[in-house]
């Protein structure tokens, strides 16, 4: 059973800092990326970042310069730092695992998500 936890989420004043965190567990076969997405209210849930199993990054054009992901050696736990945030920022982000069930099933996991609020 593959479990996905996100944490650092909270309320923070335009401008300010936050850190989310997503830690995995369970078996997985193996990872081919992992990711954020968040829902704003009221709106669809769209892309934030995602990292490759190579390290690779793409980072939505809405919060490039002021988002940064990145994972652990062991590639479990994948990280969002999100810098001058704005209140179009806020959202529940969602923790997101495309994955490798076994050497034939992609499968993509995600987390309950954590909510951000951005006050002006």
């Amino acid at each position: 059973q593959v479990q996905l936890v996100e944490s650092g989420g909270g309320s923070v004043q335009a401008g300010g800092s936050l850190r989310l965190s997503c830690t995995t567990s369970g078996t997985i076969f193996s990872i081919n990326a992992m990711g954020w997405y968040r829902r704003p209210p009221g709106k669809q849930r769209e892309l934030v970042a995602t990292i490759t199993n190579d390290g690779s990054t793409n980072v939505a054009d809405s919060v490039k310069g002021r988002f940064a992901i990145s994972r652990d050696n062991a590639q479990n736990t994948v990280y969002l730092q999100m810098d001058s945030l704005k209140p179009e920022d806020t959202a529940v982000y969602y923790c997101n695992v495309d994955g490798m069930r076994n050497r034939y099933i992609r499968l993509n996991y995600w987390g309950q998500g954590t909510q951000v609020t951005v006050s002006s």
